[in-house]
């Protein structure tokens, strides 16, 4: 049965938000791509802070 909510996994290494812990959970990192939203969990988002405050394409970290 459907819920309505949608499973959220990292663009990087796949980790699953709903299996975090709730204070975890909110460190999450989107992102917006036109209509398109991708997520970054806290250990990928902390690698790859310096690729996300340079604006650097994905495809480049």
């Amino acid at each position: 049965m459907f819920s309505g909510v949608s499973e959220v996994l990292c663009s990087r290494c796949g980790r699953d938000r709903g299996l975090a812990a709730p204070v975890e959970a909110l460190a999450w990192v989107s992102e917006r791509q036109g209509d398109r939203t991708t997520w970054l969990c806290p250990a990928c988002a902390r690698a790859h802070v310096r690729d996300i405050e340079g604006k650097l394409p994905e495809a480049y970290w």
